[in-house]
């Protein structure tokens, strides 16, 4: 970057550089208070608002001292890398103001902050305050982005208007990086404003933008007027022209239509979409979906081999102990394993980086220090709704950069290594909500079922259900449970099983692993048999189906669907023991002490924990009722073979899927958001370069018409006014009173004068000129437009491709017609006749 001067930099009117200076900074002024209340909602700490401060008005002053220095760019990417250096620590990272070795680990931190900050930024919960390097992003946007956008807004020349990307790339950086919502809208009477905050900010981003860029162009014109007058000795009138007012009017009526777009239409198309912002692209490095579920492992926990291994241990810290340790939840069912995320999730929330601190809510606080022994893999202990996390260890730092927390689900995993690891000691704080009752809740219903729930389910459902809502599904969970018995594993072996050392009076009974729906239909098939046996009924025994926490969770969560009660499955530990219920001694969790349990969400919003696990104090009767053997009347028939295919089971366990149904109707469901986010797209798009495509559109239709309209000689003549065009829009004056050779002098190109003296024959002379004439004349045309172009750069060249000198041209009084110039002492001048 350079700091532009005029040569005769002395020689200016102080009465103009004063107020550019200060319009510019006013201008920078603005920016900075839009882009901060953008930027808010990421930090809301009052660390962020010294650093906005602080770093606005170092940047002005490192401005201030490059342009009356008359600085270069490397002076000023010295200057800002020092005031990083300087202030990056006590403004970015303040968490490492402390000793000198605390300061070093903050330079650090500062260095990835500046090329890992902003992807760190998305992946954290909001809002960050000053966790860890995540103020850097903001140091970056206030102090440099304040001080180029004055630098550029102080320039004489056209690159000034690059302080308005700048000024629209500060704003951005709030929007883009913010939250996944916008703001509620705001009623007035019958009228509906959606996004009002977002609104309000893009709305006075761009209207500042376009004052600073009106007053900036009406300054450079009264610059220019006044230089023309100072060299020829001419009074300037005050009066503003036709053409003055046509275009303020029509600036005006741009700007108008542009923000009642912006405020009513964009809002109202974009209602009740998901705002997409660069934090809904990004989450966890690894895909939870795609984990082995724990439900699916837990009947290994309880073989000889694992069962005394202690996985983890829980001690208080400075708080009450939770009742429960949530390992992981499982909200996504396939009909084969249930799973955390996917398309049947019964949570939309997303595992995200966890900031200094997170609003968890009202509840009773909690606070909790786990110690990681032969616990392994990602998923993470966590109690209650988690307020913050402090990981201690060698690996602390590690651990922390690489915790992934899903509140919507309050549960967390840790990606760091691969997972948690022997040794690995953090403390979690929370809180514990009340949670009302099962048997006094309602159902939210309206739900559909994700996967065909059996119908042996639905059968016994239907048979025992009383009531409606919370109390019916209490009395069913209840029944289940008293009807099921506890069982780990499928055969004894000779050596008793370590679970069953601490179940009194227990008569082994084997029970398949897995939870899939083929599972689930045999154990709902045998309840049925058994309480259609006359044997149950006279014994009162109906105890027949036989599994445990894996098969009954995932059994309660298909009723809960079946009444209208949202359900998930919860893998954890009780660290508060219960009659007939695994919990935790002394907070020393093994590996046969965690257990499954289900939550189901309530129309209140509130998910309520419900206990499966079945009882294990009466046994299940194996006796079969003796029925007379049926009667099968045999059909005698000829000799003949035929193929037998058997009927398709329902379901098996196995990790293979059916099939999916060709037959199945095509799912239309996503093409509205899609359309509709189309719609937007294009719409913003239609806004940004519409604009632009205008323009462009009416130059191609000019250039089109006056080569293929009239005569070789009409069209001959339309070159060279294409040829006057490209140079007016390069910049170049054409005052109409010139000749065509004065003109092709006056723009010194190389072959201008052939264009003019052909252009003259053909328009003046009665020579016939053929097609091809026409045809040649208007590729030196094309050529001369090409270099008009080039010859100022790439970005002035796109420029002169859009700008509207040559399309306003038409619409300048004449030469001398209207003239703002008259000497002193004498009347105004005939106008001249331009020249074609």
């Amino acid at each position: 970057m350079s700091v532009n001067r005029d040569a005769s930099r002395g020689g200016l009117h102080a009465g103009r550089v004063v107020p550019r200076i200060a319009v510019g900074a006013a201008f920078a002024a603005v920016i900075v208070l839009i882009a901060a209340v953008a930027a808010w909602p990421i930090y809301q700490a009052g660390s962020f608002v010294l650093l906005v401060v602080a770093g606005a008005l170092v940047g002005a002053g490192i401005a201030v001292a490059v342009w009356l220095r008359r600085g270069s760019g490397w002076l000023v990417a010295a200057l800002l890398a020092a005031a990083i250096l300087v202030l990056g620590v006590p403004l970015a990272v303040p968490s490492r103001l402390g000793g000198p070795a605390e300061i070093v680990r903050g330079l650090g931190e500062l260095a990835s902050g500046l090329v890992l900050g902003w992807k760190d930024l998305v992946t954290v919960e909001l809002a960050v305050g000053s966790y860890r390097n995540l103020l850097v992003p903001a140091l970056v946007i206030f102090l440099v982005g304040t001080c180029v956008m004055l630098l550029l807004a102080w320039r004489e020349d056209r690159a000034a208007y690059g302080a308005v990307p700048v000024a629209l790339a500060m704003v951005s950086f709030g929007l883009f990086f913010g939250r996944t919502t916008v703001s509620a809208p705001l009623r007035l009477g019958p009228l509906a404003f959606y996004a009002p905050v977002e609104t309000a900010i893009g709305v006075a981003a761009l209207v500042a933008c376009l004052l600073w860029l009106a007053w900036r162009t009406h300054d450079e014109r009264i610059r220019a007027l006044q230089r023309a007058a100072a060299s020829s000795g001419v009074r300037i009138s005050r009066r503003p022209s036709r053409v003055d007012r046509r275009r303020t009017l029509l600036g005006g009526g741009i700007l108008v239509g542009a923000l009642v777009i912006a405020v009513a239409v964009v809002p109202f198309a974009a209602r009740g979409s998901e705002r997409e912002v660069l934090r809904s692209a990004i989450g966890p490095d690894v895909d939870l979906s795609a984990e082995v579920s724990p439900l699916a492992q837990y009947r290994a926990l309880f073989s000889n081999e694992r069962a005394d291994d202690v996985l983890f241990t829980v001690e208080p810290s400075g708080g009450e102990l939770p009742e429960r340790v949530r390992l992981a939840t499982l909200d996504a069912y396939d009909g084969e394993v249930f799973r955390t995320g996917g398309a049947g999730a019964v949570d939309a929330g997303r595992f995200v980086r966890v900031p200094s601190t997170l609003d968890a809510g009202d509840g009773a606080p909690v606070a909790a220090r786990i110690a990681i022994d032969g616990l392994d893999g990602v998923w993470m202990p966590t109690a209650g709704r988690l307020e913050a996390v402090e990981f201690g260890g060698g690996r602390a730092a590690s651990l922390a950069d690489r915790f992934y927390y899903n509140a919507a689900a309050a549960a967390g995993v840790q990606t760091a290594g691969g997972g948690l690891e022997q040794g690995d000691a953090y403390v979690v704080r929370g809180v514990e909500p009340e949670t009302a009752d099962l048997a006094e809740v309602q159902a939210p219903g309206g739900l559909s079922a994700e996967v065909p729930v059996p119908e042996t389910l639905r059968t016994w459902v239907d048979e025992h259900v009383v009531g409606s809502d919370g109390p019916a599904l209490a009395g069913l969970v209840e029944l289940l449970r008293d009807r099921g018995y506890l069982s780990h594993g499928l055969v004894e072996g000779d050596v008793a099983p370590v679970w069953t050392t601490a179940l009194s009076d227990y008569a082994f009974q084997p029970s398949a692993s897995g939870h899939s729906l083929a599972r689930i239909d045999t154990m709902f098939a045998r309840l049925l048999e058994r309480e259609s046996d006359p044997r149950a009924a006279a014994s009162g025994n109906y105890v027949a189906a036989v599994g445990d926490d894996e098969q009954f969770a995932t059994a309660v969560a298909l009723i809960a669907g079946q009444l209208g009660f949202p359900a998930r499955v919860v893998v954890g530990a009780r660290l508060t023991p219960e009659p007939g219920l695994a919990g935790c001694g002394a907070g020393v969790c093994r590996a046969q002490d965690l257990a499954a349990w289900t939550e189901v969400q309530s129309a209140d919003g509130e998910w309520i924990a419900v206990d499966v696990t079945p009882q294990y104090a009466q046994s299940p009767s194996l006796d079969v009722t003796e029925q007379r053997d049926p009667e099968n009347v045999t059909e005698v028939r000829p000799d003949s073979v035929e193929e037998v295919v058997p009927p398709d089971p329902a379901q098996e366990d196995s990790a293979s899927d059916p099939a999916a149904d060709d037959d199945a109707g095509t799912d239309l469901a996503w093409l509205w958001p899609v359309l509709r986010a189309s719609g937007v797209v294009l719409l913003l798009l239609l806004l940004a370069f519409g604009p632009f495509a205008i323009i462009l559109g009416a130059k191609a239709a000019r250039r089109r018409s006056r080569r293929l309209t009239g005569t070789p000689a009409a069209r001959v003549a339309g070159g060279w006014d294409e040829y006057v065009d490209a140079a007016v829009d390069a910049g170049h004056d054409a005052p109409r009173r010139l000749t065509r050779s004065e003109l092709a002098g006056a723009f010194a190109g190389p072959v201008g004068a052939d264009l003019a003296r052909s252009a003259d024959r053909a328009v003046f002379s009665h020579a016939l000129l053929a097609a091809e004439d026409a045809q040649d004349y208007w590729n030196a045309v094309d050529d001369e437009r090409r270099r008009l172009r080039r010859e100022r750069g790439v970005w002035r060249g796109l420029l002169a491709t859009v700008s509207l000198r040559s399309l306003l041209r038409p619409l300048a009084p004449e030469t001398g017609a209207q003239s703002r110039f008259a000497e002193r002492g004498r009347g105004r001048t005939r106008p001249v006749r331009p020249m074609p």
